[in-house]
């Protein structure tokens, strides 16, 4: 992705109260929607997978949303925008529909073979209770890290673009996100993704429709200037691990591989498949999510191209310090009252639908993984109880990573896309320690921690010392746990274990 925005450089501007209106109307609405529509669930079943009765299509838009970030949203564009882009990065979206048909084929089972709360019980099966804690601690610490990073991201987007105080912003998405995914669980979470997913496309569409019919000299001269700036450029078959761009290869080889990870390995994109009646219709959710996906990457990146247009024929009006930077100055400067709040509420929209799941799925593994393993006779109304109170222990963590970081660093810190990095390791090894319990069907815990922590140790060699490009961080981070861990397991058998 492209750099992080800049905090100083970004364009400001004063918002009118009409604006106002429509994002404060959006945050009120989408808390009392998800409210009204959860009823309350009762069990911890039903706070924590919906009772198992969401339907495929509104998990294939929870996917969605959850895995499009404010980040996403705003600096995706940026690729397409600056001198040197095009359309490589929709390469990544082959390795996203080809892990996604991949997961279902070989992962998804997995989670059916029991009427699981969260992912992670899956582990103490093959490996004991150990691994399980171990996994879930490596979840909670790098989830709740990464998405205060990202709130914290989001908040100062939101602060240059209207001026308002980054505190107030930061803790008012928190609260609104906190209070329907803590009181109606992941029913709540779901629905609302729903509508989020529509309120960020409408926004995007509304730019697009804009840029497209208000450009100077028309849509056919746009058109010429992506052809000559080489930004309709789709396929890079470029061969080499280190190049920064999306390539080919690295966008089917390691999308797939980073697309199984995330979606088959955190338990944020597994809580969903839970949700779901059946495994045929959790599949149907996880296949067409990949194609969805890629449209909408489409759409991003077609936005970018447009603001390059225009910023070639000094239409803009504004300078641009960074790529990722466009769009959000777009929004500020060129669009109507009333279009301008529409598409802030659709970037608070963006950030909620992943803050909520974030939320949803921290709960979840705390109470259910952790919680029972130190209280074994924990109650269902115990366990939802904690559930809840989780949920906003959780908001109030992200919000203060997200407050702090904002004191603590520059948004252009390497600190932040340092940590941004690391967080996308879990994945990788949670999906090696996967699939070597797939492989062995019992294996032992030392196995497991060993694979994990040589994982790790790769992950972090590829990245810092080698300078691997990042699309194959799931890759290493998977096959190294998986083969030491197979390694190991064949000089330590696995005992006898016990919860």
């Amino acid at each position: 992705m492209s750099a992080l925005p800049g905090r100083s450089r970004l364009p400001s501007s004063t918002i009118p109260l009409i604006d106002w209106v429509i994002i404060v109307c959006y945050l009120i609405g989408s808390t009392a929607i998800g409210l009204f529509a959860s009823r309350a669930p009762k069990t911890a079943e039903g706070f924590l997978v919906g009772g198992r009765q969401l339907t495929w299509w509104m998990l294939l838009f929870s996917i969605v949303a959850t895995e499009t970030s404010t980040v996403t949203f705003l600096s995706l564009p940026g690729t397409s925008f600056v001198e040197g882009g095009n359309l490589t990065f929709l390469q990544l979206t082959l390795g996203y529909i080809a892990g996604r048909l991949i997961l279902t084929w070989l992962v998804m089972p997995i989670f059916f073979s029991g009427a699981y709360l969260t992912a992670y019980e899956i582990l103490q099966n093959s490996f004991g209770p150990n691994v399980r804690s171990v996994v879930s601690v490596l979840f909670l610490v790098m989830r709740n890290l990464a998405d205060g990073l990202r709130l914290l991201l989001t908040g100062w987007l939101i602060n240059a673009a209207t001026g308002f105080d980054f505190t107030t912003c930061v803790v008012a998405m928190a609260v609104c996100t906190a209070i329907y995914s803590g009181v109606g669980g992941v029913a709540s979470v779901v629905l609302n993704d729903c509508l989020q997913f529509a309120m960020y496309m409408i926004g995007a569409a509304v730019v697009m429709v804009l840029l497209v019919r208000d450009a100077p000299g028309g849509s056919e001269a746009m058109w010429q200037f992506a052809e000559e700036t080489g930004r309709l450029r789709l396929l890079d078959f470029d061969t080499s691990l280190f190049t920064k761009s999306i390539t080919f290869w690295s966008g089917l080889i390691g999308g797939a591989t980073l697309t199984m990870a995330s979606h088959g390995a955190d338990h944020m994109m597994i809580q969903r498949y839970l949700c779901s009646r059946s495994r045929r219709e959790a599949s149907w959710a996880v296949g067409l999510s990949g194609p969805v996906v890629a449209l909408q990457f489409l759409l991003f990146l077609a936005i970018g191209i447009a603001l390059a247009y225009w910023h070639s024929q000094g239409a803009l009006g504004y300078e641009i310090a960074k790529g990722d930077q466009a769009l959000i100055g777009f929004v500020v400067h060129r669009l109507g009252i009333g279009l301008r709040g529409l598409v802030i509420a659709s970037v608070l929209a963006a950030s909620m639908s992943t803050l909520s799941s974030s939320l949803s799925a921290s709960a979840g593994v705390l109470v259910n993984d952790l919680g029972k393993r130190l209280i074994p006779d924990m109650s269902d109304a115990g366990l939802l109880l904690g559930a809840k109170v989780a949920t906003f222990a959780f908001a109030a963590v992200q919000t203060v990573v997200a407050v702090g970081a904002y004191y603590a660093l520059s948004p252009d810190s390497t600190v932040i896309s340092a940590v941004l990095g690391i967080a996308g390791f879990s994945t990788g090894l949670v999906l090696g320690i996967y699939l070597l319990g797939a492989a062995l069907g019992r294996a032992s815990e030392t196995a497991g921690l060993i694979g994990i922590a040589c994982g790790l140790a790769a992950c972090c060699y590829a990245k810092f010392a080698a300078d691997v490009s990042w699309p194959w961080f799931s890759l290493i981070g998977a096959t190294t746990t998986f083969f030491t861990g197979y390694l190991i397991s064949l000089a330590v058998p696995p005992r006898t274990q016990t919860a």
